[in-house]
């Protein structure tokens, strides 16, 4: 094989590589796509208009996006979410990195044992997790209360935060924390003033997964929320099911900017993450 041919080779080989990502690519991405010029339709309906296909200015508008933010619900609803998705995050951030650091003491015993009932609510059927969460927040008073909810997704939410934070204390040299302990810095010195700054990307990331699985949940909120605990999720499903509005599609819109931001973002912390540890 002369080298002109392995170079034509491999060039058609890197070529067929390209033409198969970008199959893919648009297999799974063109479906999620589609979505956002449709949120951009004048008129109220999900296909796309003439006017649209002509790109005629007067037939696309930003209507649905000011719906938002002027229907009382859909306001309702946002507000709903972030103060459960913020507050489910904190809890589950700071349990998760808990539950974490004693993962990674080799000292502690059935520790595969605990890091399976821990993830346990990823791997789980929501549907299932949903059921059992329903039943025993109804026994204590909580169904239908945004403190049950907060406490269902910071379940949902925290095995996020144990993988992530298990992960990169993997990676920890646990010299410094020694040499901070002949230092005569207490447990909580170390933790506080050595480990948490270098292990903070992986805190970060695994609560921006907490944050984003408690924004995006649907199955617990339909059974634990009532009128007032309606969440966007929650908000977009019962627009599909009652009145058919392009608001979705908007709020569609503004979900998956925010799922690009989330990975950028955690994309960027484990690179960070990378160079501190080099």
């Amino acid at each position: 094989m002369t080298a002109g041919t392995a170079f034509a080779g491999r060039r058609l080989g890197r070529y067929a590589y390209v033409g198969f990502c970008a199959c893919a690519f648009v297999f799974l991405v063109a479906p999620i796509l589609v979505i956002v010029p449709l949120s951009f339709n004048a008129e109220p309906y999900f296909t796309f208009t003439e006017g649209m296909l002509r790109l005629d200015p007067d037939a696309w508008s930003l209507r649905w996006y000011r719906s938002i933010v002027e229907d009382e619900q859909w306001g309702r609803a946002l507000a709903n979410s972030m103060i459960i998705g913020v507050a489910a995050t904190l809890i589950a951030t700071t349990l998760g990195t808990v539950a974490a650091l004693g993962l990674a003491n080799p000292a502690m015993p059935g520790r595969r044992l605990a890091m399976g009932i821990l993830i346990s609510p990823m791997i789980t059927p929501v549907i299932i997790v949903a059921v059992g969460v329903f039943f025993f927040y109804s026994n204590l008073g909580l169904a239908q209360t945004h403190l049950g909810l907060i406490l269902a997704h910071a379940a949902l939410g925290a095995p996020f935060v144990v993988i992530t934070v298990t992960a990169t204390l993997a990676g920890f040299d646990q010299t410094l924390m020694r040499a901070a302990a002949s230092l005569g810095a207490g447990a909580i010195t170390r933790f506080r003033r050595v480990q948490l700054p270098l292990i903070a990307p992986g805190v970060f990331s695994g609560g921006l997964f907490a944050f984003a699985a408690s924004f995006d949940e649907v199955v617990v909120v339909l059974l634990m929320g009532g009128l007032d605990q309606r969440t966007i999720p929650r908000q977009m499903w019962s627009g599909i099911r009652e009145q058919i509005s392009p608001t979705i599609l908007a709020v569609a819109t503004l979900l998956i900017i925010f799922a690009v931001l989330v990975l950028f973002t955690v994309e960027w912390l484990r690179r960070r993450s990378i160079e501190a540890a080099a």
